[in-house]
């Protein structure tokens, strides 16, 4: 017997929770309801602590708590849609044998996330924080989808999941009036299961950053560095009967940003962020791009305890599409060392891989709920994007689509 998901070897390079959670690649875009309400901005001017502890560690000392220590607990809802389509040419006659199409399973899910920032004088500010911060995955088992419906129990299970949790440690110090730097020491926490049980690994990676405040103007500036992750015994990528490794690295990553504030009510900010998909270990593998996301945020203040926002974010699908591949049995592609039959390996990269949207509407809003207390709230459209390729002889068609969801909430204390 052999499933579809065997051909596809891991389909699960990177998942969450059966069902997709990818904003840029397979990042979230932002963390937390205020960066998420403005687009994924907060490089140059974060409104809260969670955004300044994922975005740019020298800008700790920017948020609107000012010298106080702050506190912020949050969680985002992703309810993901993920369609594929198989479709599958009889050689004989050339008419279609097979057309498999259905939507992923699984339901929304929640990512927390928690953040503390704290003045330590003279000069210097720390944070710490903890927050969901990548993912991917499909589940489409039970879906009846056969190669060969003749065979019993020939089911096309695919099923994929990748959790990423984030801890980071940072401080921040004001070098000048009006510069401030900044360095992070990250660790991860990475679990990957391709429906052959889970098998997880840490990682530890850094960043530094800058900060320049011109009064009305701030420019700032981070660069993230990879994180690999290697996941062990995971999946039987050659079909030898050994379970076999793969490693995963998260991109490195390049972010500058400006803000402005034309009036003091009114906070609009253009970021822009390079993820080196293409030389990353893992994504590499599977033919990634590098991207470029650009994003920008605005924020009103409404009243004297009200906040709006909105924002746009766009990032080109990393995802390359192949066509003219080779459909044949015998066909095999190169994957960390394994040769891997190249049917799985495009099924993997299009129907369980879709990391494919581009573009982003968002909006948000922050009440002052007491002298120091605050609540956030944001909400993200990803707007439907489809990636399908075809296979030499147009015996293989494969397409996915996906659009996303997300409910954001936060609260915060300032003491």
């Amino acid at each position: 017997m052999r499933k579809l998901v065997v051909a596809a070897l891991v389909c699960s390079i990177i998942g969450g929770a059966g069902s997709v959670l990818a904003t840029n690649g397979d990042n979230l875009m932002g963390v937390g309801p205020v960066s998420r309400g403005m687009g994924g901005v907060g490089i140059a001017m974060p409104q809260d602590s969670i955004t300044a502890i994922f975005n740019n560690p020298a800008a700790l000392g920017a948020c609107p708590c000012g010298a106080k220590s702050e506190t912020v607990f949050g969680a985002t809802i992703f309810d993901p849609t993920v369609t594929a389509r198989i479709k599958l040419l009889d050689p004989a006659t050339g008419a279609v044998a097979t057309d498999f199409e259905g939507e992923s399973g699984g339901q929304a899910y929640i990512i927390p996330a928690v953040g503390v920032t704290m003045d330590l004088g003279e000069g210097l500010r720390m944070g710490v924080g903890a927050y969901g911060v990548s993912g991917l995955g499909v589940d489409y088992r039970d879906k009846g989808w056969d190669l060969d419906p003749s065979v019993p129990g020939n089911e096309g299970d695919i099923y994929t999941r990748l959790e990423i949790m984030k801890f980071a440690g940072m401080v921040s110090y004001q070098l000048l009036d009006n510069l401030a730097v900044g360095a992070a020491l990250h660790g991860s926490y990475n679990n990957l299961d391709l429906e052959q049980g889970g098998s997880h690994d840490y990682g530890v990676g850094g960043q530094i950053g800058c900060l320049l405040d011109l009064g009305g103007v701030a420019i700032g500036a981070s660069y993230t560095t990879p994180e690999k992750a290697e996941h062990k015994n995971v999946f039987d990528l050659d079909f030898d009967g050994m379970q076999d490794d793969l490693t995963l690295e998260a991109p490195a990553s390049l972010g500058v940003g400006v803000a402005v504030m034309p009036t003091d009510t009114l906070l609009v900010e253009v970021d822009a962020k390079y993820l080196d998909w293409g030389n990353a270990e893992g994504y590499q593998d599977f033919d990634w791009e590098s991207q470029w996301v650009f994003a920008i945020g605005a924020q009103l203040q409404a009243t004297d305890k009200m906040a709006l926002r909105c924002g746009y974010n766009y990032g080109e699908s990393p995802v390359k599409e192949h066509n003219g591949w080779n459909p044949m049995p015998t066909a095999t592609t190169t994957v960390q060392g394994k040769q891997v039959p190249t049917f799985g390996y495009e099924m993997l990269r299009i129907i369980g891989f879709p990391a494919i949207v581009e573009s982003h509407a968002t909006v948000g809003l922050s009440y002052q709920v007491a002298e120091n207390m605050s609540m956030h709230l944001g909400y993200m459209h990803a707007f439907e994007n489809t990636v399908s390729e075809t296979s030499a002889f147009a015996a293989v068609e494969l397409e996915a689509s996906l659009e996303e969801d997300s409910y954001s909430f936060s609260m915060a204390w300032a003491y």
